[in-house]
């Protein structure tokens, strides 16, 4: 959506910048080469030890039911103590209470996927004080300190989204239902959407459903638009998890949803990579999903809490797991891991975290 710096393009460095870092970086791990005193990072108090409080922010979309289950397995293989997960059930208030009572439970690092990206400031602000780091995962706070954000370029999944729809439709109406903009996500990929087709493919026009990453708004409101546009050509969802299932059901109820190749058919892109996408796009009801990496999300999430409890500080350049770290407007620090974008000819590839999941 899953699941936050307003609409901001991130400045991608120079080839030859690139490859010194990663000559420089060669044989060692990331933590070795990062340190820098640019860094946001700090070490907790446990020197490496102690457990970790992990934060969900909902339960209710596929996405993150799948990053639960990759939790524990890549705590154990990053060595980490983690505790049993806490889900803040959609709450941003509620987000802040959980953080606290993990602190006041003596957790020594935090991984938190924040819900509203001005909002966790507050929690983080807890945490510095007691000395305990924090990963963001999926969602960059606005402000606060965070020793490394885990996420993939949402400006991206915007794009991806509107060069895909652009190359299949020459004109008409396209629908993006997007996300919650008070999440930098969601600001992020709606932006980066409308912005791309302003550009380069002017003879669209955006229609736009503001659905803060809930499912009964997503259906009601597209079913109401469709009311009023029923000539809609493509339809972006900016979380698949959440988005998929009612926008096939409100599509289906009005005998407009067409398989691809048939007469009629609306082109769909997603957001996410789970299973259900996959399955969709086999059977010709949505054309394409930009695989958000729920397994790396978790994977780099231990990774990074577990260096940060040791006191390593990271800076900005090419990694050694194919991502590269750029420096928000901020100061703080993002890992953007690889999503790449799925459709027919791709979506049986078994590197695909959806197509490993249970």
């Amino acid at each position: 959506m899953s699941r936050q710096t307003a609409g901001t393009r991130l400045r991608k460095r120079r080839t030859p910048l690139r490859a010194a870092a990663a000559a420089t970086c060669a044989g060692l791990v990331l933590a070795a080469c990062g340190s820098t005193e640019d860094s946001v990072a700090s070490g907790g108090e446990g020197g490496g030890e102690g457990k970790v409080g992990v934060i969900l922010p909902l339960l209710t979309s596929p996405f993150w039911q799948s990053y639960n289950d990759y939790v524990p397995k890549m705590a154990k293989s990053e060595d980490v103590d983690a505790l049993k997960t806490v889900n803040s059930n959609s709450d941003p208030s509620q987000q802040i209470t959980d953080i606290n009572n993990q602190l006041n439970q003596g957790v020594k690092g935090l991984v938190v996927a924040p819900l509203d990206s001005a909002a966790i400031s507050a929690g983080l602000d807890q945490a510095e004080r007691k000395g305990v780091p924090v990963v963001a995962v999926d969602v960059a706070p606005e402000k606060g300190k965070v020793a490394m954000v885990v996420r993939a370029n949402n400006v991206a999944y915007g794009e991806k989204a509107c060069e895909y729809l652009g190359k299949q439709i020459p004109s008409g109406k396209v629908v993006q239902i997007m996300g919650d903009l008070a999440s930098v996500n969601g600001r992020d990929r709606s932006e980066a959407f409308r912005s791309c087709v302003k550009k380069n493919y002017p003879k669209l026009k955006v229609l736009e459903i503001p659905a803060k990453w809930e499912s009964d708004a997503a259906a009601s409101k597209l079913d109401t638009l469709l009311n009023a546009n029923p000539d809609i050509k493509g339809i972006y969802m900016q979380a698949g998890g959440v988005y998929l299932a009612p926008t096939l059901q409100t599509l289906k109820s009005k005998g407009m949803l067409k398989k691809a190749g048939e007469k009629g058919h609306i082109s769909i892109v997603s957001n996410d990579g789970i299973p259900q996408e996959y399955e969709a796009i086999r059977k010709g009801e949505i054309d394409a999903t930009v695989s958000q990496p729920a397994d790396l999300y978790a994977k780099y999430g231990m990774y990074y809490i577990k260096q940060a409890m040791q006191g390593k500080t990271f800076k900005p350049g090419p990694t050694d797991h194919g991502s590269t770290i750029v420096k928000l407007p901020s100061g703080i620090l993002e890992d953007q891991l690889p999503a790449p974008l799925v459709t027919k000819e791709n979506v049986d590839d078994p590197k695909l975290w959806g197509n490993t999941v249970g």
